[in-house]
């Protein structure tokens, strides 16, 4: 899929393997993108995993351990690798993906939900390490969107998110969208966000506010 979708962009896009946990994938992927591209000015760090659900109890470490290292640590790394060539640039845009997550508790999804919680501490570090370097560093946080990771079992025998969300009593009474959320992070990347930094951003069509009240007669 990675590789149809560069086929298509022609060559304004490559595909570069990277194991987001793999400090030399890191390297490779910067280091490919700067011979293609020149210095690297954006970065979104968007690779994910969901843990099947289980109780904290009943979690294995191997479950944490690769939840973690994923969500949280490859964007350490990717972090890491970025930031010398944005230096060069005189400058650039990190993005990390957080979720809603990140702002309570959710029973069955400690793994996860801890990462989430991690990320939002992690940009806000970044963001001020980085300042000077005329590098901003800021944090979405989708709610629940129509992908595979919502609509498809976390492991086997695991039921899907989506069958346990009904969005009817939100302000928006639907499942985010891709678009959704690349809307707002096509803004969070453009010269219009150039005075956000650390900032979090949520796109959950009112989710964290709980039921909206039925519409007026």
């Amino acid at each position: 899929m990675p590789l149809d979708l560069a086929a298509e962009l022609g060559e304004r896009a490559m595909a570069v393997r990277l194991d987001v946990t793999s400090e030399a994938d890191w390297a490779g992927a910067v280091s490919a993108a700067e011979q293609r591209f020149g210095s690297v000015t954006i970065l979104v760090n968007n690779a994910g995993v969901q843990n099947p659900p289980a109780t904290v109890e009943s979690t294995d470490r191997q479950t944490w351990d690769r939840t973690l290292a994923t969500n949280v640590t490859g964007q350490f790394l990717g972090i890491r690798a970025v930031t010398p060539s944005m230096r060069r640039a005189g400058g650039g845009v990190i993005v990390n993906i957080g979720s809603t997550m990140a702002y309570g508790g959710t029973a069955m999804y400690a793994p996860y939900v801890a990462a989430k919680w991690a990320i939002r501490g992690l940009t806000s570090s970044a963001a001020l390490e980085l300042a000077r370097d005329g590098i901003r560093v800021n944090a979405l946080h989708p709610g629940v969107v129509d992908t595979r990771l919502i609509s498809e079992p976390a492991g086997p025998g695991a039921r899907p998110i989506a069958d346990f969300y009904d969005p009817s009593p939100f302000a928006v009474p639907r499942l985010g969208t891709p678009t959704d959320i690349t809307e707002a992070l096509l803004y969070l990347t453009s010269p219009a966000a150039a005075f956000m930094t650390g900032t979090d951003l949520i796109i959950d069509g009112g989710l964290l506010l709980g039921p909206a009240l039925p519409a007026a007669a």
